[in-house]
């Protein structure tokens, strides 16, 4: 069970450090992770108040009341009517403050509204706070990244066994998107599926095109256990390679190897980037390296760390993160091999185990 309280606990510390008054979140990821509860994405208001002293106040409409359902020493549950201006009840309650840190993904309404009822707050990214706060997973979320990888990657075996010729996209993401729920996750999270000049398009959108023999066909997918996600990527050949396909792919499987290689406690999150896109570039592929090497994962699919060049912050023990570098050859083909990989204490274990070969499928 995630410790809420000792969540919010740390929270109001950075708020302290950070001088804001109150920390306000509606819809995202970061209410439920320090309530509990996820609202549901309305027109009507859910809104959790946290003050820097006292109990927690979930605002939240009446209608919905009855599915909340959270540690009352965390946060009260503050019901509105569907006849009540429920923005009338939140600036009531910060009224006075100064700096107030909002959720980054309230709905622009509510804060247009909020700062015409409040305007002598200044509001502030709610990340500020709570960003560093979730970089760092703890043994419960761990657990869960854990099971949602292993589930991925029994997907990833059954795919091994499936035959694509002849399939569309579509088709071949149903699948995906079945699979992941049979084999144990909550929901669906995604599915990519790039099939021949379609994989130099990293983040696909699956179409009617018929897979054929020849084609390289590039699988991102994912899905929520516990709130928690799985990411990862695998590149299949319908059918033998073509000796091009299978020369990048070799170089490719270096520069993911290289990019797990290099994490461990201390170094910077670019220093995972730079080894995976040296390997490339060393080879002739770097221009076929179009994004960043990874990103963090969580509660949410793309979360920080990101693993870019820039980003000088150092790798803890406990940050999760994608190592996923690609090639992409516009018009022709595409490839990407990605895992989850968590930060340990002398360097990184994979959270994804399933095949990382180009497999073949008829």
């Amino acid at each position: 069970m995630s410790d809420h309280a000792g969540r919010i606990t740390r929270a109001r510390k950075a708020m302290t450090d950070a001088g804001v008054d109150f920390l306000l979140l509606s819809v995202g990821t970061d209410l439920p992770y320090l309530t509990g509860y996820e609202a549901m994405p309305s027109e009507r208001l859910t809104m959790a108040i946290i003050p820097l002293e006292g109990t927690a106040s979930l605002v939240v409409p009446e209608l919905e009341a009855p599915r909340v359902e959270v540690d009352p020493e965390v946060c009260s549950v503050l019901a509105w009517g569907e006849h009540e201006r429920p923005v009338d009840l939140v600036g009531a309650m910060v009224a006075g403050a100064s700096r107030v840190a909002i959720g980054d993904h309230t709905w622009s309404r509510f804060l247009l509204a909020l700062q015409q009822r409040v305007s002598e707050i200044r509001f502030v990214p709610a990340s500020t706070i709570t960003a560093p706060l979730r970089l760092v997973k703890d043994d419960t979320e761990i657990a869960l990244l854990s099971a949602a990888g292993a589930a991925a990657d029994r997907v990833a075996a059954r795919l091994a066994d499936q035959r694509f010729s002849g399939r569309t996209e579509r088709n071949l993401a149903r699948f995906i998107a079945d699979a992941l729920v049979e084999e144990g996750h909550d929901t669906a999270a995604f599915t990519i599926v790039a099939s021949g000049p379609n994989g130099a398009s990293p983040h696909h959108e699956p179409t009617d095109r018929v897979i054929e023999t020849g084609d390289t066909v590039v699988l991102d997918f994912g899905g929520r256990i516990g709130g928690y996600c799985s990411d990862t990527t695998r590149t299949f050949s319908v059918g033998e390679s073509p000796t091009e396909v299978a020369a990048t792919y070799a170089v490719l499987r270096m520069a993911q190897q290289a990019g797990f290689e290099a994490v461990r406690p201390g170094v910077a999150a670019e220093s995972i980037d730079a080894a995976t896109r040296r390997v490339l570039d060393d080879a002739g592929y770097g221009r076929h390296f179009i994004h960043r090497t990874g990103h963090g994962i969580g509660l949410e699919v793309h979360e920080d760390p990101y693993l870019i060049a820039g980003n000088r912050r150092p790798l803890e023990r406990g940050m999760a993160f994608s190592v996923e570098p690609g090639v992409y050859v516009p018009g022709r083909f595409g490839m990407r091999i990605e895992d989850i990989v968590v930060v340990t204490t002398d360097g990184g274990r994979r959270l994804n185990e399933s095949s990382r070969e180009l497999v073949a499928v008829g």
